[in-house]
């Protein structure tokens, strides 16, 4: 079982997160969405082509707090690796490494958060990660 508010992954039948005490019960892991899949599988779908997929369910999705959460750190996440990269292209010589190192970065991340959302986690990036949730919040 995973906290909704942490991640972390909790025994079976525990009634707060062992990480932050956060009570845990039958939401702990959400699986209604409007979009007809399960969360997990929608949060997944987040991630898959990076910020467009991110802005396609925040449009689509209209219930599951989760799935928004995915979709905005998504848009956030790669929105920025993109600008970065594009802006970053411009320059000579530096802008190459800096590029590649963006999209080894970009390729990590993606991988990582599409198995973090596959298995049901709200895993958070750094800075991004509480920024996203509170936007999830704030469009319920």
């Amino acid at each position: 079982m995973f906290c909704p508010k942490c991640g972390a992954e909790n025994p079976e039948g525990a009634k707060f997160c062992s990480k932050c005490g956060a009570e845990l019960g039958v939401s702990a892991k959400p699986t209604e969405t409007s979009v007809g899949l399960s969360a997990n599988v929608a949060g997944l779908l987040c991630y898959v082509l990076g910020w467009i997929s991110g802005i396609v369910f925040l449009v689509i999705e209209k219930k599951s707090k989760f799935v928004k959460f995915h979709a905005w750190q998504s848009i956030m996440t790669f929105g920025v690796l993109t600008v970065a990269s594009l802006v970053l292209g411009w320059i000579p010589i530096i802008g190459l490494v800096f590029g590649w190192i963006i999209g080894i970065l970009g390729l990590v991340l993606w991988i990582v958060l599409i198995i973090q959302a596959g298995t049901g986690k709200m895993w958070k990036l750094p800075w991004v990660g509480n920024w996203a949730e509170k936007q999830a919040s704030k469009a319920s």
